[in-house]
């Protein structure tokens, strides 16, 4: 007995068996673009990572990758959303391990720290979006990458806002708006650890006089944790 071809939909595509055999494959195509990306990011940092340098690590060129992604910033974005995922599972387990809101707040801190240290392309990626203002990225930036974009940077202020949330509830802290605070926290902890990375601070050696010394990481986690718990204690504005 003779197959009937299935009949295509109305917009003349095939039905759901290729289609969907189709969009797997183009999914697998992005994430391995994706996972390219960050391997190039970590090895040889964001400025030195180029649309031409993805494109021969996955084998294609570079009109492939924009057959997949609307721009340079939409992969970007996109490499984003792996850094914040894996960093939202460091985060969590970190809230865990401590009991006191105090104690907890300060290891999420510490462990954004170490991450970001570990990982100086994604303060790199974190900054190179954040300086854009939101209506360039919403114009080069698919509306897809930014749903997933926001997801991701939820799932880590999420650990954040609700060791913060804790602290409130217990009377430890006072904070009118956690999760304001804990977007606060996480932009000025970028900032932070730009510090740490060059390992130098401005100081006045005499009026009008500039020295240059230097700073550790490790002082500069503790001044984020120290500056944490101010916060949240309203000691400081926020």
């Amino acid at each position: 007995m003779r197959r009937v071809p299935t009949p295509p939909d109305a917009d003349g595509r095939p039905r759901d068996g290729r289609r969907n055999a189709a969009a797997a494959r183009r999914r697998a195509r992005e994430a391995d673009i994706v996972a390219a990306t960050r391997q190039l990011f970590d090895a040889k940092g964001l400025r030195e990572a180029n649309i031409d340098d993805i494109a021969r690590a996955v084998g294609v060129n570079r009109a492939i990758l924009y057959r997949h992604f609307t721009g340079k910033e939409d992969l970007f974005a996109l490499t984003m959303v792996s850094y914040l995922t894996e960093l939202a599972e460091v985060l969590a387990a970190a809230a865990r391990r401590a009991r006191t809101p105090q104690k907890r707040l300060a290891a999420v801190v510490t462990a954004f720290a170490d991450y970001a240290l570990d990982h100086p392309a994604f303060v790199d990626c974190a900054q190179a979006l954040m300086r854009r203002p939101g209506n360039e990225l919403l114009d080069e930036v698919s509306e897809r990458a930014l749903l997933k974009l926001g997801g991701a940077m939820t799932g880590c202020l999420r650990s954040l806002a609700d060791v913060i949330e804790g602290g409130v509830s217990s009377g430890e802290f006072k904070v009118k708006d956690p999760t304001l605070l804990a977007n606060t926290l996480y932009a000025s902890g970028l900032g932070a650890l730009m510090l740490a990375r060059s390992g130098l601070v401005i100081r006045e050696s005499a009026p009008g006089v500039p020295e240059v010394g230097e700073i550790s990481a490790e002082q500069v986690k503790q001044y984020m944790v120290a500056t944490a718990l101010a916060a949240a204690k309203g000691q400081l504005s926020a």
